[in-house]
């Protein structure tokens, strides 16, 4: 199965309960196919290694990430700076976070549209983010 996960990104939606449990396989699936997150069990979609290998490889499967790792500075860090548009999937706290937008406006300056209203407001008024 290991072989198979490495060579096709849908390999684990029709992998065995226990498969899409067992952490050796998933960090297999997605560290080739960050998306195959999808299909990992629940304990494993909050396992901090497991999702920063899938986030590293695919910022928008950050979208599958237990909602507290989508809180977790480190983690939405790797995913928009992989994929600035990402930044739609995080925490709110982290979408008013100036380290992790900036971050995700440098990748895709459309993420921006996914930060909080005030922090939005405030890089639009500033003079040295217009520069950018």
């Amino acid at each position: 199965m290991l072989i198979a996960i490495t060579y096709n990104e849908h390999s684990l939606c029709s992998a065995s309960y226990e498969l899409k449990a067992d952490k050796e396989v998933v960090l297999a699936a997605v560290t080739n196919y960050g998306n195959s997150l999808l299909y990992a069990s629940d304990k494993l979609k909050a396992d901090k290694e497991v999702v920063l290998a899938a986030v590293t490889n695919m910022g928008y499967s950050l979208q599958f990430v237990s909602h507290e790792l989508r809180a977790d500075k480190e983690v939405v860090l790797v995913a928009v700076t992989q994929s600035g548009s990402a930044l739609i999937f995080a925490s709110d706290e982290l979408k008013a976070d100036r380290e992790v937008v900036l971050a995700a406006i440098k990748q895709d300056d459309g993420a921006l549209q996914f930060a909080s209203e005030e922090l939005r407001e405030e890089l639009r008024n500033n003079v040295e983010f217009q520069q950018h």
